[in-house]
């Protein structure tokens, strides 16, 4: 039935009356004038009161019957009454379409009377399902008060759209969400020892319904326990249920925007609460490096975090929602994740085009890694445009860190030509630039194949020495470590002492050999490249034997002695000098070599083998052959200061770095 008139209606009403009397003459102008007055306010059409029966009508007619009793073919008997026409079935339905637009205007009328007052639709199931209900009769509907009452409720929608997405996305408070992030979105990214921030995480779950088989040992995850910071499953059913109520509207776009927003914000909230903070290029140029490190190492978790965690249950989450329209749902998806997925990107962007310096090298290829790495579920999150702008850009970005990855390498290698301090280390010990070097280009191996395809082409003014068919990462290897034995060559040639030259030369040389051997460094550089170091370290152990000894065997040989025929004083006054230049000379060196340090304790120990070999063996046949020749005379001990083990004991105090005094 429909509603009394409101106040101010009334006569407009009244006026009807008159112009449908005016008008009964005519039954084609009336029914004219019917359907527009009913277009004007369908209630109009219900009141039967508004229309008098035409004279000789029934009953029926005032009792509310048809208005209208017969079309104009309509025959009567002669003398017998007549019977009424079937009624038309399209008129019957229209009646049934107008109530029904009535009753459900009436459900969203009463949601916007002061009644109402603050309460939800959402509130209880009931009152949801009978104003979605009554919402979707109205789409389509005509008249004015249909489109009213329609604009009305989708308002209203919205408003308990953008309320459920707010709602549903924050169960976990800020701090606790990266924890919960990890440990249901877990991730494997690719760690690094040596001064580089160890990236170790869990590795990365799979997703519910991917198809993919679990790892053993670990339960699959269920859709509650990855995503209720995103939007909680008992959330998603009532978000579907607007959206398709709105998308049937022809609301999308008013749809669309509420989404965007909402959803862009939580992304954006997340991106922070992992750590990835919005930066300009000039910010992150001012940043010191130790803040700036822990940036990127976030950064590389957080992007696959995004990519495999967050966006892939944001594009779930969309899909269920907005089902009913592809479109929108592309453009929803979208809406929320271009914002979140450009400020990985800026970032990236900005360590890409940024200052060089070697510390950044492995972070920067961490990065470089890491965005190959989702680049293609990136990529098949989006579609159309937005697939296209996000391609584009990510793209470029990975481009331009695999320049900066290049550009780094050779800003190393021009580090190591160039650093110039000219103080001699103490005891010859490996030199700082030889360890810092030997772990940078260890590390360099942890990431050979994109170094392989990154350095394919680079010219390193090096080829393969012994190994035609070394990689592009064994070619930058080889030249880094080639320009630091140059630089090592150079700073030998800081110490006087020849002896210790070579002692410098052994101790780096040797680190830089066992540094590649125990390494993948080997597989790159070959055992023909590692064999002919360890020959070059022979080379230093003989030139030390030669430089350190020479001067003291020769104090042990017969030349230059009288002949035992001639006066017996002359040859002992000369084995005296004999062994008084040997005792000087040898207590000489252990004053100097016992504080020399040889690094590797074999060959510490080689040396101190080589030097009793040489020296014992001559010594004892020495004082055998003239011990005869002084002992009794006076002070003969004096000259003969040391018997053969005393000689080996002070050899064992060899090269152990020990201060003088100490």
């Amino acid at each position: 039935m429909a509603a009394a008139p409101p106040d101010g209606q009334e006569k407009v009403i009244a006026a009807a009356q008159h112009i449908v009397k005016s008008l009964a003459s005519s039954k084609n102008a009336a029914d004219d004038m019917i359907r527009i007055l009913s277009g004007f306010d369908n209630r109009l059409s219900l009141m039967s009161d508004l229309f008098p029966p035409p004279p000789g009508a029934g009953a029926g007619a005032a009792a509310g019957g048809p208005i209208l009793e017969a079309d104009e073919g309509t025959s009567q008997g002669d003398g017998e009454g007549h019977e009424e026409d079937e009624p038309d079935p399209d008129d019957a339905a229209a009646a049934r379409a107008e109530q029904e637009w009535d009753a459900a205007a009436e459900v969203i009328e009463r949601w916007e009377s002061p009644s109402a007052g603050d309460r939800t639709v959402f509130g209880t199931r009931e009152d949801a399902e009978e104003y979605l209900a009554a919402a979707a009769c109205l789409a389509g509907a005509p008249g004015p008060r249909a489109e009213a009452a329609l604009q009305a409720a989708m308002a209203r929608l919205e408003d308990e759209f953008r309320h459920l997405l707010i709602r549903g996305a924050s169960p976990l408070a800020a701090e606790d969400l990266q924890a919960s992030l990890l440990r249901r979105l877990s991730l494997t990214v690719p760690s690094f020892n040596s001064s580089a921030v160890d990236l170790d995480c869990p590795s990365f779950a799979n997703h519910a319904g991917e198809g993919r088989d679990e790892p053993a040992g670990r339960s699959s995850v269920s859709d509650d326990e990855i995503s209720p910071y995103l939007t909680a499953p008992d959330t998603v059913g009532a978000l579907r249920d607007i959206a398709d109520v709105m998308l049937r509207a022809g609301y999308a776009p008013e749809l669309c925007q509420v989404y965007g927003e909402v959803r862009r914000d939580t992304l954006m909230e997340c991106l922070a609460v992992l750590g990835v903070d919005k930066m300009s290029l000039e910010e992150v140029q001012r940043v010191e490096w130790g803040v700036l490190d822990g940036k990127m190492k976030k950064w590389i978790q957080a992007l696959k975090v995004v990519v495999r965690g967050l966006l892939a249950e944001e594009r779930r989450i969309c899909s269920q929602i907005l089902a009913a329209d592809p479109n929108a749902e592309e453009e929803c998806f979208a809406e929320a994740a271009k914002g979140c997925v450009l400020q990985l990107l800026n970032f990236g962007d900005a360590i890409a085009i940024g200052k060089r310096s070697s510390e950044k090298l492995f972070r920067i290829l961490g990065m470089y890694e890491a965005l190959a790495d989702v680049l293609p579920e990136l990529e098949g999150l989006f579609s159309g445009e937005a697939k296209d702008f996000i391609k584009e850009e990510a793209e470029g970005i990975l481009v331009r860190l695999g320049d900066a990855v290049r550009g780094t390498i050779a800003e190393f290698a021009s580090a190591i030509q160039g650093e110039t301090s000219r103080r001699p280390l103490p005891g010859g010990e490996i030199h700082p630039l030889t360890r810092y070097v030997m772990n940078y280009v260890r590390l360099l191996a942890d990431y050979s194949a994109s170094l392989n395809q990154l350095l394919e082409y680079w010219d390193t003014e090096l080829n393969g020495g012994d190994n035609p068919n070394m990689t592009p990462l064994g070619h930058c290897v080889l030249m880094l470590i080639t320009h630091l034995q140059s630089k090592i060559d150079e700073k030998s040639r800081l110490y006087e002492d020849e002896a210790l030259q070579n002692i410098f030369l052994m101790n780096n040389l040797l680190y830089i050999v066992q540094k590649v051997k125990d390494s993948e460094l080997k597989t790159l550089l070959g055992d023909n490249w590692i064999r002919k170091r360890r020959g070059q370290i022979r080379q230093y152990s003989t030139g030390y034997l030669r430089s350190s000894w020479t001067r003291v065997l020769a104090c042990l040989r017969d030349d230059g002695l009288p002949q035992t025929m001639g006066s017996s004083s002359a040859l002992k006054n000369a084995l005296k000098d004999r062994f008084k230049n040997f005792n000087l000379a040898f207590e000489e060196l252990y004053r100097t070599q016992t504080s020399w340090r040889v690094v590797d304790p074999q060959l510490r120990e080689e040396l101190k083998i080589s030097i009793s070999e040489k020296v014992l063996p001559a010594y004892r046949s020495f004082v055998g052959r003239f011990r005869g020749q002084l002992e009794g005379g006076r002070g003969s001990a004096r000259y003969i200061k040391y018997n053969p083990e005393d000689l080996e004991n002070q050899v064992s105090d060899f090269f152990e770095g020990k201060r003088p005094n100490a």
